[in-house]
């Protein structure tokens, strides 16, 4: 039995990935902050819990936590809704470049030999528009840094993959979905005006079995963008209006010239205060209005995760936000 570390083990990602380490019969230690969440959430046969922040531990303490073990998993880091003191770049390279870095190299000492990270399909969008510049955004750039400094750690000695992750569906104890933050553009409004675009979107269940197949299957400084379906951003909203009992809401595709100029405004607004989103707003509305499409088949074979029921997944995690909000 091989035995594999998580860490973000009671978070949304983490917490699925241990339910798929444990049911293909890996041996899984974690850590958390929490103590009573991780009393609350983690299955019982997660015999090696600790308790505590990893970020605040010596490296000495984090080796004799990763002995014996033979994988990492990095779900972990955060994510682009996070709007730091400017400027961002420096806030996403302290938050998720560094403690990247660290834990690799220290998983690389510890003598494991697998290290899966939990990245962002934005660095894969990056790489599929390059006349936007995208590598040049804040949470882009350190994304893209993150995955480079975790492989380069694992040079000669450990296979290091990164999973790009996109929209993602699914509920846990103790949570609210992030997908709450999308309900004030719908909740009471006749009309709500979306761009053109499009988006990739998995399960949670998906994401843990790409974890689990990437640690089986997936080869060093290899990238594996995720996907179980693709979908436009108009039927995404209306999705939204229908957990919300909207019916006669009606979710209407604009130009992007409809919507840049707001976009634009709240850059200079978040700027004022002092303030950077992790990709500027004027940037968003333009990847909005394209199609982040990414082919499930591309990776599917080769990690061997599942087709899942994602719209049925998404209206289960909508309804949870519907209830919070109403």
């Amino acid at each position: 039995m091989e035995k594999v570390f998580v860490l973000g083990g009671t978070g949304l990602l983490g917490l699925e990935t241990i339910h798929e380490l444990l049911a293909k019969g890996y041996e899984v230690s974690t850590i958390a902050r929490n103590a009573e969440v991780m009393e609350d959430v983690l299955p019982d046969s997660v015999k090696e819990r600790v308790v505590g922040d990893m970020n605040e531990m010596t490296d000495e303490q984090v080796l004799a936590m990763l002995k014996d073990k033979d994988a990492f998993v990095y779900a972990a880091g955060l994510d682009e809704r996070t709007l730091p003191e400017a400027p961002a770049m420096k806030f996403y390279y302290e938050k998720n470049v560094l403690p990247t870095q660290r834990f690799a190299r220290l998983a690389r000492i510890a003598g494991l030999k697998k290290f899966v990270i939990f990245g962002s399909y934005h660095t894969e969008t990056a790489e599929m528009w390059t006349d936007l510049n995208l590598q040049e955004q804040p949470y882009v750039k350190t994304r893209l840094l993150q995955e480079e400094v975790a492989f380069m750690e694992g040079e000669g000695s450990m296979e290091v993959m990164s999973l790009r992750l996109p929209y993602i569906f699914g509920t846990m104890p103790h949570r609210t979905p992030l997908w709450k933050s999308f309900f004030p553009r719908v909740q009471g409004v006749d009309v709500v005006k979306v761009p053109a675009g499009g988006t990739a979107m998995v399960t949670t269940k998906q994401v843990a079995e790409a974890a689990v197949g990437a640690l089986e299957h997936g080869e060093h400084r290899a990238t594996y963008a995720i996907s179980g379906i693709n979908m436009k951003y108009e039927e995404f909203y209306r999705m939204i209006a229908e957990s919300l009992g909207q019916t006669a809401t009606i979710v209407e595709t604009v130009p992007i010239g409809q919507l840049k100029p707001s976009a634009e405004k709240m850059d200079e607004t978040v700027a004022a205060k002092g303030k950077e989103h992790a990709i500027h707003m004027r940037k968003q509305i333009e990847m909005q209005n394209r199609d982040a499409f990414i082919d499930p088949n591309a990776t599917m074979p080769i990690l061997k995760y599942e087709e899942d029921d994602v719209r049925a997944e998404i209206r289960r995690t909508l309804d949870v936000c519907a209830k919070e909000v109403q």
